[in-house]
This record gives C-alpha cells, sequence and structure tokens, in this order.
C-alpha cells in the first residue's frame, strides 16, 4: 500500500527531482443514510485510513503535469486553457479542481504532481472525492490560499457537477474533507453544520467489495433525485412551505400518501425514514447503544432495497451473509447502490471470523470474490511526511 514515503520515491523517479510536499485525502464510507443528501438531510459517514496521495512540486510556468502511478498514465494541460479530457477522465477531477479554483479568483502558478491511492476505483468509497480535495488542498498549500475546509468541499463538489457532469450531493467532498479521526460526522446537508460523532472503540468498520460494478448507479442516481423532487412539488400543495423531503416527517407523508403516484411514495418514504434512521442512530451512538445502531442499519438496507430499489441480489445476498455473523451489530449497502461496498459495524473480536464466514457465503451464494477491508475512522484532509 502507498505511503507518502512511496509517493515521494515515485515523484523523484518520475520528474527528476524531489517534491515540495505530500498531501493525503482519505476515502469515505457512509454509515447510514443513503440518498438523502440531495434531499437536504442528514448523513452519517466517517473518512477512511485508505487514502489518495498527491506529491507535488509548483513551477514557474502556467502548466500542470500529473503522473496517475496507478494507471502507469501522464497527463499535462495548461492552466489558462482547461477542458475536458475524452481520452484520460481521471485527469477531469484534477482539471476541474484548478479551473474551480481559477474561477474562484485565486491565484496560482502550474504544478507537478504524482497520484497515487489505496481507496478502490469504482467501489462507492469515494476515490473521486479523494482526488478533488487532495487536488485542491495542494494547490492551496503551494500557493498560500486562504480556503476554508467546508469551501474546498463546496468547490470539489461543483467540480463533480459542473465539470466531471455528476450531480452528486455534497457529502463524500465534505467527510473527505473535514473527517476527524475515530468518529463519524453528522452532517446536516441544508446548512452544512456538523456534528462529530463517536465511533465505538469496541467495534471495526468492515467495508465488503462486491466486485460488481455500479453501471445502473449513475442513471438511477439522477432518476431517483428526479423523483424526490416530484414528491416535494405534489406534496408542496398541501404542505406550503417544505423545500425539500427533509422537511416531511413520515406522518405526513402517510397522511397525505394518495396523493404520490406509488413509485414516487417508494422513493419519498425510504428518504424521510433514513433521515429519521440516521438521527436516531446518532442518539443511538452517544447512548452507546451499539445493538440498536446495528439495526438501524439493517433496516435501511432494507428500505433501499425495497422503496429504492437501489439494490441487486448479489449486494443483498453480501448483506445478509453479514448479518448472519455472530458479532455482526449490522450491515448495509453503502453509496449509489447497484453494487459496489456494504458496510458492517463488527465487534473487534469476531472480525477475523466476519472476514472468513462473509467471503465464504458470498462466493457460495454468487460465485463472485469479494475484497474485505477492516477499517477505522480517520482524519479528512492533511499534509504528511514520511516517516
Amino acid at each position: 500500500m502507498i505511503d507518502a514515503a512511496g509517493i515521494q520515491a515515485l515523484f523523484a523517479t518520475h520528474f527528476g527531482h524531489a517534491p515540495g510536499m505530500v498531501v493525503r485525502a482519505p476515502g469515505r464510507v457512509n454509515l447510514i443514510g443513503e440518498h438523502t443528501d440531495y434531499n437536504d438531510g442528514f448523513v452519517l459517514p466517517a473518512a477512511i485510513d485508505r487514502a489518495t496521495f498527491i506529491a507535488a512540486a509548483p513551477r514557474s510556468d502556467r502548466r500542470v503535469r500529473v503522473f496517475a502511478a496507478d494507471l502507469n498514465e501522464s497527463d499535462e494541460f495548461a492552466i489558462d486553457h482547461i477542458e475536458s479530457s475524452g481520452i484520460r477522465p481521471w485527469s477531469n477531477y484534477i482539471r476541474g479542481m484548478v479551473r474551480a479554483l481559477l474561477a474562484a479568483g485565486h491565484v496560482i502558478n502550474g504544478a507537478d504532481l504524482v497520484v497515487s491511492s489505496s481507496v478502490p476505483r469504482g467501489a462507492g468509497l469515494s476515490s473521486s472525492a479523494a482526488l478533488e480535495v487532495a487536488t485542491g488542498y495542494v494547490f492551496q498549500l503551494l500557493y498560500g490560499l486562504n480556503i476554508l475546509g467546508e469551501e474546498l468541499a463546496l468547490m470539489a463538489q461543483a467540480t463533480e457537477n459542473h465539470f466531471v457532469g455528476v450531480n452528486c450531493g455534497i457529502m463524500d467532498q465534505f467527510i473527505v474533507t473535514l473527517g476527524q479521526a475515530h468518529h463519524a460526522l453528522l452532517i446536516d446537508c441544508r446548512d452544512l453544520s456538523y456534528q462529530a460523532v463517536s465511533v465505538p472503540e469496541n467495534a471495526a468498520i468492515v467495508i465488503c467489495d462486491s466486485h460488481i460494478e455500479r453501471s445502473l448507479a449513475a442513471s438511477a442516481y439522477n432518476q431517483r433525485r428526479a423523483e424526490c423532487e416530484h414528491a416535494v412539488e405534489i406534496l408542496s400543495a398541501s404542505l406550503p412551505g417544505i423545500k425539500a423531503l427533509r422537511d416531511v416527517t413520515s406522518q405526513q407523508l402517510q397522511q397525505h400518501s394518495q396523493a404520490l403516484p406509488s413509485i414516487v411514495l417508494q422513493r419519498a418514504r425510504h428518504v424521510i425514514s433514513e433521515n429519521e434512521r440516521v438521527l436516531s442512530g446518532v442518539a443511538a451512538l452517544r447512548a452507546g447503544n451499539v445493538a440498536e445502531f446495528g439495526r438501524l442499519m439493517n433496516a435501511s438496507h432494507a428500505s433501499m432495497r425495497d422503496d429504492y430499489n437501489v439494490s441487486i441480489p448479489e449486494m443483498d445476498a453480501l448483506v445478509a451473509s453479514a448479518q448472519r455473523v455472530s458479532g455482526c451489530y449490522g450491515s448495509r449497502l453503502t453509496g449509489a447502490g447497484f453494487g459496489g461496498c456494504t458496510v458492517s459495524l463488527v465487534e473487534n473480536g469476531a472480525v477475523e471470523h466476519f472476514r472468513h464466514e462473509v467471503a465464504a457465503a458470498y462466493l457460495a451464494a454468487t460465485g463472485r470474490s469479494a475484497s474485505i477491508y477492516v477499517t477505522h475512522a480517520a482524519d479528512g484532509v492533511g499534509r504528511i511526511r514520511p516517516e
């Protein structure tokens, strides 16, 4: 696995001189609160101890040179003429962040960059947000820019929305920027206020990668978002003043359910109940009731499967195999859906048994192998030095 010393050596080999710094930006996993962020709701993600690293040095000209070590690919562009790359799509996260910095009025020059990551791509662990935030932070340090963490996260989200073309919410970039070790963050996606919530010391966050690419996730994401907006449009006739599903309670939804088409009702029911589960889950963690938090994780998966329809049989099998293991408090699909990863909260002493049982059960049920990562809540983006 790459570390600060390793990427410094890669930089020196590729560019022929030492980098000025190394930046680390973590991946993330969402413990509970799925598809609530773009509905102005609540989420509870944690940064994880898998990360994207960028070794960097400033340039005196207006060019950016990048070497993506994991792909063995290079890219170069002029910062005064930044366009999307069709042949190097990974570069668009870097290009978009540089363009966003310039659009915000920041004064920068070029840079030499080497990028490497231990965050699996396409697994729903926010490898893209890690790359965006790491890029922004590199330029912030290289050129002494005054950028608050919230501002950096919003800049990264804007890059994803307007340059890369993914209409994501704020959660990924926010937790990658502002994560805290040993804590998840309760984020209010409406006003971006946040509170640190301790993750139980006696439990590990275990991520199971199904190795199923989320080929339907992008189109389904946009469809679900439109369905949620349609629900708000209909409900606002009876509930004036609501701006998003976050403003609707389960009781209100039930009272006005006849006004909604059945599929729109399902989507709204998931989002509204999920917001309630997030807040209940935070209360459970603060009370030390890990079993209750696990029960809410299980209920979250059922809601994503039955009401939001973003799970698939293989993911259901992976979740079910985890939920059967003694010592697993709860398990659920995490991320947009249709593949990717599950997240489980597992008692420390049961982790090795969990890994063996889940891998075997998933293989037996689907014929597929899963990669299982044992992780803990980590800090957000920062500068690091080799040991």
